[in-house]
């Protein structure tokens, strides 16, 4: 479609700015502060909108104002809008990590955060000082939503599903591992079907189920295990493994990182368990963003290396 320049040129960018704020804020008040303008000229922005697009585009009800269909549909392809402009004002031709300044918005799980969260900031410390992180727990029934709206840069742990504009790359495989105290259970590797089930067990879930893949994989042979414990929290697990004679059948990684650390042991599942997948995924319109795309070679580089790796090696930008 070809640009029609004169009718362009009618419209008021600040408008799709306003119209930004106020789908995601469901609120004149709110969105006002959040662009730094009054109530009032916010309001106006409002008639001026509904006029433009012949549309109420929000309306009032008993939780607030609620966007029309019209406005649902725009949302997306609006943020995208607004991206590509600031990306094309703001984007530097020669991205410097040393120098940047910027802050990076990562959601991701406890037990990614202990693998790679020490690794990155040691490299961040010394390669590129203006890079801060805002490290956010990742909720996976929302995760896609944060990513639209634009408060998270990227998401990394075990995603299964996005939409057309979401990207995803493997970070790496995992498989599972018993971690176990010797003193205390009396074992050693490899452990039996019958003595992994003769001890109660611990069980990370984000989901809030007490349910698992183990459980799954015990039920094809007829089986079942105790469950002493379930908890969100991977970091939490080796502490309940060191204290207590319990079980705990975690990501190989974590685990043997944490044996090596806490005295603790490990040993193949006595059950046939899928690997496991850790990827990452962001929003699309951030693909050709220098900034974006550096801390994603980043990330894949580090999340490929073992723990021991030195940090600071050459990690390149190209993609």
């Amino acid at each position: 479609m070809a640009i029609d320049h004169i009718d362009l040129s009618r419209l008021d960018l600040n408008l799709l700015v306003a119209l930004d704020a106020l789908l995601q804020e469901r609120s004149v008040t709110r969105a006002a502060a959040r662009i730094g303008i009054g109530q009032s000229a916010m309001s106006a922005s409002l008639a001026r909108l509904r006029r433009l697009f012949d549309d109420e585009l929000l309306t009032r009800s008993p939780e607030g104002m609620r966007p029309t269909p019209r406005a649902i549909a725009l949302a997306e392809p609006l943020r995208g809008v607004l991206r590509s402009v600031q990306a094309l004002v703001h984007r530097e031709e020669q991205f410097d990590p040393a120098t940047v300044e910027r802050t990076f918005t990562l959601s991701l799980p406890d037990s990614l955060e202990i693998l790679l969260g020490p690794r990155l900031i040691a490299y961040l410390r010394a390669q590129a000082p203006g890079i801060r992180l805002l490290l956010r727990s990742v909720e996976a029934v929302r995760i896609l939503d944060e990513l639209d709206a634009d408060r998270v840069d990227l998401a990394l742990g075990f995603f299964t599903r996005g939409q057309v504009h979401h990207k995803q790359r493997l970070l790496y495989r995992d498989s599972y591992v018993v971690l176990f105290n010797a003193d205390l259970v009396g074992l050693s590797a490899p452990i039996g079907l019958d003595d992994y089930l003769r001890f109660p067990h611990v069980l990370t879930s984000l989901r809030e189920t007490a349910h698992g893949v183990v459980d799954d994989a015990l039920a094809v042979l007829g089986r079942s295990r105790v469950l002493a414990v379930t908890t969100p929290r991977f970091l939490v697990v080796p502490f309940l493994v060191r204290a207590a004679p319990v079980l705990a059948t975690m990501h190989a990684r974590l685990a043997t990182s944490f044996a090596g650390s806490l005295g603790l042991s490990v040993s193949p599942v006595p059950v046939v368990l899928d690997e496991v997948s850790v990827s990452m995924l962001w929003h699309a319109s951030y693909d050709r963003d220098p900034a974006h795309r550096w801390m994603r070679n980043l990330l894949s580089r580090l999340a490929g290396e073992d723990a021991t790796t030195d940090p600071i090696a050459g990690v390149s930008a190209a993609e």
